[in-house]
């Protein structure tokens, strides 16, 4: 493994940030990828409610970062408050406001950018943060509807 950067990507104009993350987790659960989740308490609270009920017919295997070692190694979705204690380093899922620390360690960063100009503003500054440090970005809007 070189010094490879990390690939960040801006989702723009998500109408629902909880909605999205579900469906960006089951998708990426399927193409077996491992992937953080970083978020304050309320919103990882929503996300793992969420998770457990927004498809009948997916499971999407998760637990917090405050699980037991063998289950945290078992399972490939796992929620934390800070991407230091992650245990994976594939993907990470960002649904805060600050740039997280220690984004460096994984492969690809995702941020989600809800509708919300307090959003919007918040993810300007991220993404001037990343750009100036020389990290390339993806960008993928939604169309508003």
């Amino acid at each position: 493994m070189g010094s490879q950067m990390t690939g960040v990507e801006f989702h723009f104009n998500v109408p629902d940030k909880l909605a999205y993350a579900c469906r960006f987790l089951r998708k990426a659960y399927g193409a077996g990828a491992k992937v953080g989740v970083l978020g304050d308490k309320e919103t990882l609270l929503a996300l793992n409610t969420a998770l457990w009920t927004f498809s009948a017919l997916d499971f999407i295997p998760h637990c917090p970062v405050s699980a037991k070692a063998s289950m945290l190694a078992a399972t490939p979705i796992v929620l934390a408050l800070d991407a230091s204690r992650l245990p994976h380093t594939q993907v990470l899922l960002h649904l805060g406001q600050e740039v997280p620390e220690g984004f460096e360690r994984f492969e690809r960063l995702i941020e989600l950018v809800s509708q919300e100009e307090a959003d919007r503003a918040s993810a300007r500054l991220r993404w001037r943060h990343y750009a100036s440090r020389g990290y390339a970005i993806e960008q993928h809007g939604l169309n508003r509807s």
